[in-house]
């Protein structure tokens, strides 16, 4: 973790997030080397549609089993994890005492939401899925907070405690949702996957406003902040993550000055889920993800 760290000092010494808006729109397409430990194998050959959907649904397996985990108390069904590749343990999880209705709705039907996103990836992959790899629910999430200063060197943040824990846990996710559906659309051939996709996306870039807006209702804007520069400290070099405030103003709509979201590679994808790589246990999935792209 301590190379992350560092990139998130030095990110936080150097950025001019606010000044940095019109560049945005190109940089979706460069790659990243900063993975170090990581080791992606995504020349063109293994960017087909099957390994980008296959990509795709590790990240909804992590997404659903935090959410139905976080609002119904459970996991994914048994009938919904298994394909090609080891299948893993979800480490952690359980339902988020919440105490303001309009959350927890919010977060029961994100919950089902990515829980079809998980059966419509599988259905249209059928034998080719991945199976779910390990996901970590808990420790990652110390890591993450750890690294962005949420908590200190010796605490420990658990995202079920209460909701605005579950609230900021799930702000790292979906931001990285979306941009990851946005920047894998140039890889996808068969249009009505990409029609599909599209679908998916749109989706996931509500949840992320919808998550956005009661951060920023809640007056988290350092938090999201910290979140955002953990985020941007991960995914390379270039400045392309946004907090909930901006200029003094609401930033619930991140986009670069054509009001476009702004993509990211599957190496940057990765890069924020595995936290930086080997030295934080690859984050979120410590056996890394299963298919191709891993």
């Amino acid at each position: 973790m301590s190379d992350l760290l560092e990139k998130i000092r030095q990110s936080r010494a150097t950025r001019r997030r606010f000044m940095k808006q019109a560049g945005v729109a190109g940089l979706g397409v460069l790659g990243a080397s900063h993975l170090g430990s990581v080791n992606l194998i995504a020349q063109s050959s293994e960017l087909n549609d099957v390994n980008i959907l296959n990509f795709a649904l590790n990240l909804e397996y992590l997404e659903a089993e935090f959410y139905v985990r976080a609002a119904f108390g459970r996991g994914l069904s048994d009938s919904d994890v298994t394909g090609t590749g080891t299948l893993g343990p979800v480490i952690g999880g359980r339902q988020v005492p919440f105490t303001t209705p309009s959350i927890r709705e919010y977060a029961e039907e994100i919950a089902a939401d990515e829980e079809a996103h998980v059966r419509f990836l599988r259905a249209g992959l059928g034998s080719a899925a991945v199976a779910r790899p390990t996901i970590d629910l808990q420790d990652s999430f110390t890591k993450a907070a750890r690294a962005a200063g949420l908590i200190g060197p010796t605490e420990t943040f658990d995202p079920y405690a209460n909701e605005n824990n579950f609230l900021l846990a799930a702000f790292i996710f979906e931001d990285v949702g979306v941009t990851a559906y946005k920047g894998a659309a140039r890889f996808l051939s068969n249009k009505d996957f990409l029609e599909a996709a599209a679908g998916i996306l749109a989706v996931e870039a509500y949840h992320a406003s919808n998550i956005r807006t009661v951060l920023y209702a809640r007056g988290f804007f350092d938090a999201a902040q910290r979140i955002s520069d953990l985020r941007d400290a991960a995914d390379g070099p270039a400045d392309l993550d946004q907090g909930i405030l901006m200029n003094g103003k609401a930033n619930i709509v991140v986009s670069d000055a054509n009001g476009i979201a702004f993509s990211r590679t599957p190496t940057q994808v990765l890069s924020i889920v595995y936290l930086g790589g080997r030295s934080a246990g690859f984050g979120f999935f410590p056996n890394r993800m299963n298919g191709a792209i891993r």
